[in-house]
């Protein structure tokens, strides 16, 4: 062997020797030991909160911890409530996942939650101990919840009745994930301008970090648009199949919110998708010197999730829009599907596995989507894939308004998803055939069901899709699903007799009673001796037997007055307006801006009543009730009318709030950019809301309810939910006006025939008339509304506008008899227990989803466990046996994840405990 040879292999050998060292500890998967190494449930003592809430200032934000402030406590304490909420939400996924159990999958385009600090704080009953924590470091808890800006996530009562939908999943225990998008910018945020109109900013909500949403990078899913589809031959059954090869692609990123249930350890997660390109930067552009168009697939694929509902007057906002909704329903198809096969389920079990229910029609691209995975991808026969599709979905819908029934242009969507038109086309023609069998009227009824209109354009018919594709309908009032079943859906209603079901809205009494006004919510525990009807709203109906009793009256009536006088506040502060609080009635409309709204008939009466107190002589002035009207909404920045309306009315407030000749008699205010916080200031501060949708034009309303929840007493029509309000707290407690659903279309065939004008009574015409003389301003910005009103009025305007103004006074004059007012007042509260989400999604699981509540075990040492009576975790002296017996089962590799969690914590408690006696 020469001598190069010899030293090669001695290399060869420390080489050997590196690498058989290189690695000191035997590589095995332990799983138990990563269990065992989880995280024990967080302390909440006082103590174990502050150390937490400056764990996160130090190390998660980070900030100086000798100079932090309030903003930079919210964040920390906001974090400490996330990090419980993570732990919370890993055991409540695997135990369902554990159990099989079905789920409901609530697809929405929108969320309006408003804060959540608080409301989680109440839900974990952790409220003393944060403020206990928080005065520590020189903070009160309540200025820390003014700290968090509302999510931008939601506008109207869609959203919000969503977000209360979230609320009593978790707390009632059901298995069950929300759906939307994480928009960048929300709506928008709105201001008033100098003359009064709309102005629109950007709503930069996520400009700092939201600390209760976690973004969850490892979940990225690629959707597609536009591109191809191919024809080929399927080897197994020799027939025909399609496969659409998308030409663009971006990537869809879930982001998720944590929702705790009230009183439970459950807590369900809310799903928001953003938009992020498949590449970031177009290297090659940027080196020549093209930095816009290197940045543009990002811009583009941001868009989609930058604004909710993009103005779509244009043809570039129609697409956008339309790629808006089917991102999120590509997105959550993937994650449902994901989920169900991670328990080894196979496709044909999804309907056992997942309720889907789309709210509105937006999400309605889920019923072409999942049947082209099912027949493209997971090769189903169009018979199975469609018993599948019908089975999954549901489908509510809200309003029979024509523009909200969308309807989409069959160009745009071969465009931009080319497979799912041929499937709609698909869906529609199987769907004929039948309803031909049954046409005996020349092809007329085939022409009304089909889901293809042929009118000026060739549009497709959203809620007919949503109708056939699913096994269940549901309006959201007893009014509304009445006119879905017998006008506007009639001859669906016929062809499926048992699909039409309703489900009346209803409000979290969390939030809307608990939450936003704690000082009624502990009159009312007070004198029930219980709050059990947090959790059962059913129990506000022991208040009855309180409402004449004068001592609780006077509680009830001074509560409301506090909550006025922090409104009151509120005004002077931001809007730099005097109004008067004591003896003075709020009188409240608080809604979108749209025309069968009729925020134009309240601004039209104050006009009214302005004039009215005008002409009066000083002695009958000492006379008039006091009033402030108060109107919020935001009107969607492509319904200019809308927006004329908010002009009117901002205008009509600036003289009557300005003319000393009224003084503090009469006010008009104007609130912008109304949002869930607000809501929460101004509803346990209302005497009277107003709900005067024209008739049948209302699907439900969910503000009635809150306000009534609050004490507030209902001015309405007979309209959405006013009527089962009126039901179940008294007719004679709602101050209620005008005419029925059914005889609206007679008044408006009368204004057709003869003029709204000749028709409409003097006062209004004279108001009408005050208003083209430029009283409010240049009679030429108004016209268009004006002659609405006189030609056409299609929300009968004219004809409800004196007895409108009659149950104004009706009101007013009440409000002179105070026995009478807190008696309705406490009635109305007591017969709300109907109005709860509590009720409603009780009423969706048993009639549509077929799920039922799946509560996390109850973990306690108990006899079972060979433990005595029940644990109790905060004694200060903790017994060695026990401690022993416990050590033993969290070795046990037969012991649950979640009772090493929770008894983990206890050996924190033990060594607290020490120290204290060293101390």
């Amino acid at each position: 062997m020469s001598n190069n040879e010899e030293k090669q292999k001695k290399i060869n050998k420390l080489v050997e020797e590196l690498e058989s060292s290189k690695q000191k500890y035997k590589i095995e998967k332990k799983p138990l030991l990563v269990e065992n190494l989880l995280s024990p449930y967080l302390g909440s003592d006082f103590k174990n909160l502050q150390k937490q809430i400056v764990y996160h200032l130090e190390h998660t934000l980070p900030r100086n911890t000798k100079t932090f402030q309030s903003f930079g406590t919210y964040l920390a304490t906001s974090y400490t409530i996330r990090d419980r909420l993570l732990q919370l939400s890993h055991d409540t996924q695997k135990y369902y996942n554990e159990k099989k159990v079905k789920q409901a999958c609530y697809i929405s385009i929108e969320y309006l939650m408003g804060r959540f600090l608080r409301n989680a704080v109440l839900n974990l009953n952790l409220e003393e101990k944060y403020e206990q924590a928080l005065a520590g470091f020189g903070y009160a808890l309540e200025d820390i919840y003014d700290e968090e800006q509302d999510p931008a996530l939601g506008n109207g009562g869609l959203g919000r009745l969503a977000a209360c939908f979230l609320d009593t999943l978790a707390t009632h225990n059901y298995p069950a994930w929300g759906y939307g998008l994480r928009y960048n910018y929300g709506l928008f945020r709105q201001s008033i301008g100098s003359e009064g109109e709309q102005v629109e900013k950007t709503d930069v909500w996520l400009q700092f970090p939201y600390p209760f949403m976690v973004e969850n990078h490892f979940l990225r899913i690629p959707i597609g648009f536009y591109g191809s589809i191919e024809t080929y031959v399927d080897e197994k059954t020799k027939g025909t199949r399609f496969k659409w090869h998308p030409s663009e692609y971006v990537i869809a990123q879930a982001n998720d919110i944590l929702i705790p249930g009230y009183g439970t350890d459950n807590t369900n997660t809310l799903r928001l998708w953003s938009c992020r390109p498949i590449e970031e930067l177009d290297f090659d552009k940027f080196s020549l010197g093209d930095f816009k168009g290197a940045s543009e697939n990002r811009l583009n694929a941001e868009n989609i999730t930058n604004v909710l509902y993009p103005n779509d007057n244009e043809v570039a906002g129609k697409e956008l829009r339309f790629k808006q909704q089917y991102f999120l329903v590509a997105a959550t198809l993937h994650d449902i599907i994901r989920r169900l096969k991670e328990q080894k389920r196979t496709i044909y079990e999804l309907p056992d596995f997942a309720a889907v229910q789309l709210n509105d029609t937006h999400p309605t691209l889920a019923i072409p989507e999942l049947l082209r995975i099912l027949l493209d991808e997971e090769m189903l026969t169009w018979e199975e894939a469609w018993d599948i599709t019908q089975r999954t979905f549901s489908y509510t819908n809200h309003t029979i308004l024509p523009e909200a029934l969308e309807r989409w242009p069959v160009k745009l969507i071969s465009h931009l998803l080319p497979r799912h038109m041929q499937l709609i086309e698909a869906i529609n023609w199987k769907f004929l055939e039948k309803v031909r069998k049954i046409d005996k009227n020349n092809g007329e009824l085939t022409k009304k069901m089909s889901l293809i209109e042929n009118s000026w354009d060739t549009l497709v018919r959203m809620a007919w899709l949503a109708i056939v594709g699913s096994h269940k309908v549901n309006g959201v009032s007893g009014i509304h699903t009445n006119i879905l079943k017998n006008i506007v859906f009639q001859d669906f209603h016929s062809f499926y007799p048992n699909k039409f079901v309703n489900v009346t809205n209803g409000v979290t009494p969390r939030r809307w009673l608990h939450a936003c006004n704690p000082k009624l919510s502990e009159l009312i525990t007070s004198t029930l001796k219980s709050n059990d009807w947090i959790y059962d709203l059913a129990h506000l109906s022991k208040l009855r037997e309180y409402a004449e009793n004068e001592d609780f009256q006077l509680k009830w009536a001074a509560i409301k007055t506090f909550n006025k006088r922090k409104l009151q506040a509120y005004v002077k502060k931001e809007l730099k307006i005097d109004i008067g609080c004591d003896g003075v009635i709020y009188d409240i409309q608080i809604k979108r801006i749209h025309e069968y709204k009729r925020q134009l008939m309240n601004v039209l009466a104050s006009i009214h009543f302005y004039l009215k107190i005008k002409k009066m002589s000083k002695e009958e002035k000492t006379k008039v009730q006091k009033r402030v009207s108060f109107i919020a909404g935001k009107a969607a920045p492509g319904y200019l009318v809308a927006k004329k309306i908010i002009k009117l009315i901002n205008r009509v407030s600036n003289v009557i709030n300005n003319d000393p000749e009224i003084g503090d008699l009469f006010k008009v205010v104007y609130l912008p950019n109304y949002s869930v916080t607000l809501a929460e200031l101004l509803i346990p501060a209302t005497d009277v809301s107003e709900h005067i949708s024209t008739p049948g034009c209302e699907a439900s309303g969910t503000s009635n309810m809150k306000f009534v929840l609050n004490g507030g007493l209902i001015l309405g029509t007979l309209d959405g939910a006013n009527l089962e309000i009126m039901e179940n707290s008294g007719e004679e407690n709602v101050f209620a006006f005008g005419i029925t659903s059914k005889e609206v279309p007679q008044v408006k065939q009368r204004n057709i025939e003869q003029g709204a004008w000749n028709l409409m009574p003097e006062e209004l015409q004279s108001i009408l008339g005050i208003i083209e003389e430029g009283k409010f301003g240049e009679a030429d910005e108004f016209r268009g509304l004006l002659e609405e009103l006189k030609g056409v009025d299609r929300y009968i305007t004219g004809h409800d506008f004196i007895p409108y103004i009659k149950e104004l006074e009706n009101v007013m004059s009440t409000y002179q008899k105070p026995h009478k007012w807190w008696k309705m007042s406490i009635l109305g509260c007591a017969g709300s227990g109907w109005l709860s989400s509590d009720r409603t999604i009780k009423e969706y699981a048993e009639k549509i989803w077929g799920i039922k509540p799946c509560p996390l075990p109850k973990i306690e040492s108990d006899k079972e466990l060979g433990l005595g009576n029940s644990f109790p975790l905060k004694e200060k002296q903790i017994d060695q046996k026990k401690v022993n017996i416990i050590k033993k089962l969290i070795k046990d590799q037969k012991t649950n994840e979640r009772f090493r969690r929770v008894y983990s914590i206890m050996y924190q408690i033990e060594e607290e405990n020490e120290k204290d006696e060293k101390n």
